[in-house]
């Protein structure tokens, strides 16, 4: 297991970091919440693409250099603001 918070902070960070993002968008993805096919499929692909690379860093990487996405932690807020309107919006129309 690659996470070591007292040698690398940042990675092991951004490897748990990731690994609940690809939860939470796989979680919403599952839920729907009244959202159409399009961005519950969203929300299943970077799910997956998310929890994959956390695995893969945590459990495979075996060093040298990793990209840090930014939008990994972005996305998911994105998708949850998206998830909560639609659920607003399927509750108004009720």
């Amino acid at each position: 297991m690659n996470i070591d918070f007292s040698a690398d902070a940042t990675f092991s960070w951004y490897v748990v970091l990731l690994l609940l993002s690809g939860i939470v968008m796989l979680v919403i993805a599952a839920i729907g919440g009244g959202q159409s096919v399009g961005p519950r499929l969203l929300n299943a692909v970077f799910g997956v693409g998310f929890l994959g690379y956390a695995v893969y860093l945590g459990f495979i990487f075996e060093g040298g250099e990793y990209a840090m996405f930014l939008y990994a932690f972005i996305l998911p807020v994105l998708m949850l603001f998206k998830f909560v309107g639609a659920l607003a919006g399927r509750r108004q129309s009720a």
